[in-house]
């Protein structure tokens, strides 16, 4: 999927087959990386295990787009086994096919018509055998898409795929949980019922007399998209079941064992639309000791106010982003606050924390610090781009990576120029991957002035004024985790990091981190009403109330917290029934 016009994206989120056509990683076969001081044993939870070794086995046709490393998770925890697919001859003798599609449709399409995967492809599904397509494997069964196109696709739907409409006012890409319209006979949306699914695309097909047919179920944002198809053994979803926690899972049992019984629980409310997401965020980091922990500043400072000076520890990052799955949290963020000291892909204890994490939590997963070009300068003084930082993570189990400092300088750049590079990190990584791939990361701390006309910044009138009675501010953006102060606004750089190809904003703020008294919503509001892409809100939380502020006075699709998570102050399952009690939209 995509989002800018600077070049063409991806349909999903995970990478295109121009990074890498082997499963095997770049990186760790330039750089050893099994060696660590860290050792982590992989948690494992209990799975729903097939019924027989026959019946164990499905075949995943991965064409070398990219990592499917999340869909492969879902599949083990649910207790098959994968034959992934080499030749034609192996879709034409699988028993049951998942097409995970990844990457862009005109690539996608190439590789498929090239090896012969398509004809045999075309062949399983009119032979009305057990079928099931993920995003662009539901896309790529229409007549063509307009992404980068037209492109035509393996006219097994009528229909073309077009990208959503954003002067319709909605923000572009469509990320979030949303609920769907289920027709009857959808079969392996059986256990979805009321409650919302995981989507992240900017393309969708749009229902019609030619395909209505095939339709189990559409979704509205905008207007009314195919969410998902059925006719006889032949299913596709446009979102992501791998991702949609129990009820995703759900539909991947559905469809592997469709005698399996209904697991649906009962819903007190009915899901009607996007929901306002809850983020749980891990700052990661080693302590003095050389412990990989989850920390949380005070205004950035990490370290406790006590003789020792030590990294504050608040737990474990695997059990806590596992706990906060089970709590309800609608993603998982991590930052390695330490990644811009050092390379990231030296740090093997992050990389593993990403896959033993994505092993059992089947929500999305984001991971920030460091993702820069690089040199290696432990002794080997080996250059890594930026887009193989970022296909590490991806192949770990990341779903999104979030930039700070290099997307500040990269903004920093286009202002003064105007004119888009395509070499910065944002650039890169937005168009390989996709522009819902990439979050950036906004540290602005408010600087009080006198009259709008004192800086050359976007200006505010702000809710309270500052210690001299100012009435306005502007907000200074940061890099190196807020020690640096740069010559650029939080308005001036959201705006130019969408130009540039972020998907989505991560909207810090260094004065109210860790103080608990609520998010700057005057800053959210400027940001949030100022770009297209959606803008999660962090810094600040204490209290459920605090939530259902920022989601009433702004436009945030999101809003974010840490330390009342990990001290256990505030619950998230208390955040999402005082957002239902305000009549906020959240899943449940």
């Amino acid at each position: 999927m995509e989002a800018t016009t600077a070049a063409p994206f991806s349909s999903c989120v995970t990478p295109r087959q121009n990074i890498s056509s082997s499963p095997s990683s770049l990186l760790l076969s330039r750089k050893k990386l099994g060696s660590a001081n860290l050792k982590f044993k992989s948690p494992r939870s209990l799975s729903v295990r097939a019924s027989s070794a026959s019946d164990s086995v499905v075949t995943l046709l991965d064409y070398g787009a990219g990592n499917v490393r999340s869909i492969r998770n879902a599949l083990r925890h649910l207790g098959f086994s994968i034959k992934d697919v080499k030749t034609p001859g192996d879709i034409l003798n699988a028993d049951r096919l998942i097409f995970p599609g990844v990457g862009a449709f005109a690539p996608a399409m190439d590789v498929l018509n090239k090896t012969g995967m398509g004809e045999a492809l075309c062949t399983y599904i009119e032979d009305d055998r057990p079928f099931l397509g993920i995003c662009l494997g539901l896309q790529l069964l229409f007549d063509s898409s307009e992404e980068n196109g037209p492109v035509k696709g393996l006219g097994v739907i009528p229909g073309t795929v077009g990208r959503f409409d954003s002067s319709a006012g909605i923000r572009v890409p469509h990320i979030g949980w949303n609920a769907l319209q289920v027709g009857k006979d959808s079969e392996i949306l059986d256990d979805v019922g009321s409650r919302h699914v995981y989507f992240v695309h900017s393309y969708r097909a749009i229902p019609s007399n030619e395909n209505k047919d095939w339709i189990s179920s559409t979704c509205h944002y905008g207007e009314s998209f195919i969410s998902s198809i059925r006719k006889g053994n032949v299913h596709a979803v446009q979102f992501h079941p791998e991702k949609s926690g129990e009820v995703g899972l759900s539909v991947l049992r559905r469809f592997l064992d469709p005698k399996s019984p209904l697991k649906q629980k009962p819903m007190e409310r009915k899901a009607s639309k996007l929901a306002k997401r809850v983020i749980a965020c891990l700052d990661v980091r080693t302590n003095d000791k050389g412990d990989l922990v989850v920390t949380k500043g005070d205004q950035y400072d990490v370290r406790e106010q006590s003789n020792e000076n030590e990294v504050r520890n608040l737990g474990k990052p695997v059990d806590l982003a596992g706990q906060y799955y089970k709590d309800g949290a609608d993603e998982i963020s991590f930052l390695n606050i330490t990644g811009f000291r050092d390379f990231p892909l030296g740090d093997l204890p992050m990389i593993q924390v990403l896959r033993y994490t994505s092993e059992n939590v089947f929500v999305p997963l984001t991971v920030g610090g460091g993702i820069r070009d690089f040199t290696d300068a432990t002794g080997r003084y080996m250059y890594y781009s930026s887009l193989e930082v970022a296909a590490e993570y991806f192949r770990s189990g990341a779903d999104k990576i979030s930039i700070g400092s290099d997307a500040v300088y990269a903004a920093e750049e286009f202002v003064k120029s105007g004119v888009k590079t395509g070499k910065s990190s944002l650039e890169q990584i937005s168009r390989v991957y996709g522009n819902q791939a990439v979050v950036v990361s906004i540290d602005p701390r408010r600087v009080y002035v006198n009259h709008p006309d004192d800086v050359p910044y976007k200006v505010i009138r702000v809710t309270n004024p500052g210690p001299n009675g100012e009435e306005y501010a502007w907000y200074q953006c940061t890099v190196s985790g807020g020690r640096e102060g740069r010559p650029i606004g939080a308005y001036e750089l959201a705006k130019a990091v969408e130009e540039l190809g972020a998907g989505e904003i991560l909207l810090n703020c260094i004065d109210c981190d860790g103080q608990g008294k609520g998010f700057d919503t005057d800053l959210v509001k400027l940001i949030s009403d100022s770009v297209g892409i959606p803008v999660i809100a962090s810094s600040g939380a204490g209290t459920p109330e605090h939530f259902s502020g920022v989601f009433e006075t702004t436009n945030a699709s999101a809003a974010l917290a840490a330390g009342i998570f990990h001290r256990k102050e505030v619950p998230i399952q208390s955040v999402k029934e005082h957002l239902l009690e305000k009549s906020i939209e959240v899943r449940m």
